[in-house]
């Protein structure tokens, strides 16, 4: 399984009060991966990134759709166990720009913390 499935397995797991749509858009390039849905909230979207380096790659479709949709999209970042800075991390979409330039300059909204990240998703 690819890195980017096992965060979403992870991710899925620790937020039981969403309900969570995998997307894989080779049609409509920059789309997130995911389509979250809660009661209280309706839907939002999420990017889900592997950071390896000091760098994470978006595609320049991926910056387009989050620098113009900023509301109610997040960006998911992972570091490896193993990674100085290793955790799971949510960001605002609106960060995408600074993320690509230099993403341990960006503070994130939520650290290692599942209920936290799912409270700000559910909050949007």
């Amino acid at each position: 399984m690819k890195p980017e499935a096992k965060l979403y397995q992870k991710f899925k797991k620790n937020t039981p009060l969403i309900k969570w749509s995998r997307l894989e858009c080779w049609s409509s390039f920059g789309i997130p991966d995911l389509l979250g849905y809660n009661e209280n909230c309706g839907f939002f979207m999420v990017e889900l990134k592997i950071q390896n380096g000091n760098k994470i790659k978006f595609s320049p479709h991926q910056i387009l759709f989050h620098t113009t949709r900023t509301k109610r999209n997040f960006i998911l970042i992972e570091q490896p166990p193993h990674a100085p800075r290793s955790g799971v991390k949510l960001y605002r979409s609106a960060d995408i720009a600074a993320l690509a330039a230099d993403p341990n300059a960006v503070v994130p909204l939520v650290l290692n913390d599942f209920e936290k990240i799912q409270k700000i998703l559910i909050k949007s």
